[in-house]
């Protein structure tokens, strides 16, 4: 069978249903090509277990857009907006933090972090700014791009000339010598290196990890919460505002390849033979697989070809699921406690310690966790009387040495079920089912390249102006009728959709313009 519509969006992860939410709206006849059952790309939720439910892979919901939620009126309805951060320490003293305070720490430290917070948030604010809009082209004389470039000098000039010098040297540091200088607590020092490094293949003394921790800030201040029925119920809500505005989702339908006719794109055709024709065709999945999968080499220049090749895009984040007979006993926690945000990075050293393997193809013997108890504040979670544990767990290199197998896979979760019974002796007495997803695992279920859920790792070179490559930083591929809206993009991943709605403002701005 064949269809024409005004746009093809392949993937109905958060990005796409954004894109075709506003496309759809601009009165464009949208269709969503989705190949798993569900909407939602890496932000669903889903049963691992008999009656144990978790956030699959996305598990906070913390980057998420204020132009994106008052564009498409959004209000996720959510189990908790605010949760405070707990950096756990041996013997239960821990450390209490949020974006705007610390407990816990001396006065010289609550003091340095107030105003390491203030600082942090203004810094997040000035890129926000440019993460809601196409990023400009260097060296280009079109007016836009020259307003935008203008538009960044002027904010730069508007922090004032010390905070100007300040900002410009620190975007490209590392975090680890930032913390060294200003706070002496390791837990705080720790927990703050957890933020600039989640997602990535860095650790603390990495360049640019001020910058990923910028990254994550600018959202809500790097405020993070639980939504009532886990990361699945925002993509819900975001496909049900797709469909009030008119686009057309159809999910368990894998797209095979996207048609190039005379040069240009010219639809997509399915696995199960179907073709849907149309002259713009929006990719959410990750730009690896969009151009070597389903575009082919043959139809773009060597170079381009070259460049997304060499994306470095290898996940080293793994994601652990417990089932749960009851709450484990955490020494200095309270049973309210379990409605916050759990860490375990005891200090910057510690985490660079634990990425050190991952460098050479080993995972961390001494991991770093996230962890959250999300049927502590959602009971429909789990069983009544029994609970989940949602993890994300550093580091676990995509390319292991001797691949994940299952044997491989037992041993890791061991050491991760290890770690946090340093913490909370009885965990392992409380499992009654896990699920360990490795960035492989991640690979396979959502189809992310390497399983990496930025697409592309968050470097300089590969961040803003040169995201995903060079000359092809504004959402448009070097193939007419081509476009990217998801996390490869510009500015990156995260649960935020500011991809999808710069793709959408873009592919409108060039058809006005046409």
């Amino acid at each position: 069978m064949t269809d024409q519509y005004d746009a093809i969006i392949v993937g109905a992860g958060h990005n796409g249903l954004v894109c075709s939410a506003l496309l759809a709206r601009a009165g464009k006849r949208v269709l969503v090509l989705e190949a798993n059952e569900q909407v939602g790309g890496a932000a669903i939720t889903r049963e691992f277990a008999d009656g144990y439910s978790v956030s699959a892979c996305a598990h906070l919901l913390y980057q998420l857009q204020p132009a994106v939620r008052k564009e498409l009126k959004l209000t996720p309805r959510m189990a908790s907006s605010e949760l405070t951060t707990i950096a756990l320490g041996e013997g239960g003293k821990h450390l209490r933090l949020d974006n705007k305070q610390v407990e816990g720490v001396n006065r010289e430290d609550a003091a340095h972090y107030r105003e390491f917070r203030k600082r942090m948030s203004r810094f997040s604010d000035l890129l926000r700014k440019f993460f809601n809009k196409p990023p400009p082209r260097l060296g280009s004389k079109d007016l836009k791009d020259l307003v935008t470039l203008g538009q960044l000098g002027l904010d730069l000039r508007m922090l004032g000339k010390d905070e100007m010098r300040e900002f410009l040297r620190l975007i490209g540091m590392n975090i680890y010598d930032e913390l060294t200088e200003r706070f002496e607590h390791p837990l705080l020092r720790g927990a703050i290196s957890l933020d600039a490094v989640l997602g990535t293949h860095l650790g603390p003394r990495s360049p640019n990890t001020i910058m990923t921790y910028l990254y994550r800030q600018a959202g809500d201040h790097g405020q993070c919460g639980i939504p009532a029925g886990g990361m699945g119920s925002v993509s819900n809500e975001l496909a049900h505002v797709a469909r009030s505005e008119g686009a057309t989702i159809r999910t368990g339908i894998p797209v095979k390849r996207i048609i190039v006719e005379n040069g240009r794109v010219a639809g997509v055709e399915t696995e199960f033979g179907d073709r849907f024709d149309s002259f713009t065709v929006i990719s959410n999945a990750d730009p690896k697989r969009t151009i070597m999968d389903l575009i082919g080499v043959k139809h773009v220049e060597t170079g381009f070809t070259r460049r997304i090749h060499h994306l470095r895009a290898k996940g080293n984040a793994a994601k652990l699921h417990l089932a749960l007979d009851g709450l484990p006993n955490f020494a200095g926690l309270s049973k309210k406690d379990f409605v916050e945000r759990l860490v375990i990075a005891p200090s910057a050293n510690y985490v660079e310690r634990a990425f050190n393997p991952a460098k050479y193809g080993e995972s961390s013997p001494k991991p770093v966790i996230e962890m959250t108890f999300p049927s502590c504040r959602d009971e429909t979670m789990a069983p009544t009387g029994k609970h989940v544990m949602s993890a994300v767990v550093q580091y676990a290199p995509y390319d292991l040495n001797g691949g994940w197998t299952d044997e491989a896979k037992a041993a890791f979760e061991k050491v991760v079920i290890e770690t946090i019974a340093e913490y909370a002796p009885d965990i392992g007495g409380r499992v009654t089912a896990s699920e360990l997803l490795t960035p492989v695992d991640i690979e396979r279920e959502f189809h992310i390249s390497g399983g990496h859920w930025h697409h592309a790792e968050l470097t300089l070179d590969q961040f803003m102006f040169v995201r995903p490559v060079s000359s092809a930083a504004q959402y448009s591929m070097p193939l007419e009728g081509l476009y990217l809206c998801g996390a490869g993009t510009h500015p990156g991943g995260g649960v935020s959709g500011a991809a999808g709605r710069n793709a959408a403002r873009t592919i409108l701005s060039r058809e006005k313009a046409a």
